[in-house]
């Protein structure tokens, strides 16, 4: 399902994996210097954020290498407060 020991090019799959969330931090930043707001900018940045959770509870705590049950809890631990912020910034601009 996931890439965990195979490589892309020559490279390991979790270096692929710390390069798009340097990339993904990187684009969160421009957003910040460039003062983007609005709804859209504001979920965009927390799904991004969401992501980069996510790929990091997959490959930097280990949980690729599990089956079942374990990828639930780090899923829910970021879907749960995810879905709160996402209506409380809805909530905020109406």
């Amino acid at each position: 399902m996931f890439m965990y020991g195979k490589q892309i090019m020559g490279i390991r799959a979790c270096t692929w994996v710390y390069a798009f969330l340097l990339t993904f931090t990187f684009v969160t930043y421009l957003i910040g210097k460039f003062e983007l707001d609005g709804l859209t900018t504001a979920i965009g940045v927390l799904l991004l954020a969401l992501l980069k959770g996510h790929l990091v509870g997959l490959y930097f705590m280990g949980l690729v290498r599990v089956k079942g049950f374990w990828h639930w809890p780090i899923t829910a631990w970021l879907i749960v407060p995810g879905s709160l912020i996402s209506v409380a910034f809805c909530l905020s601009y109406q």
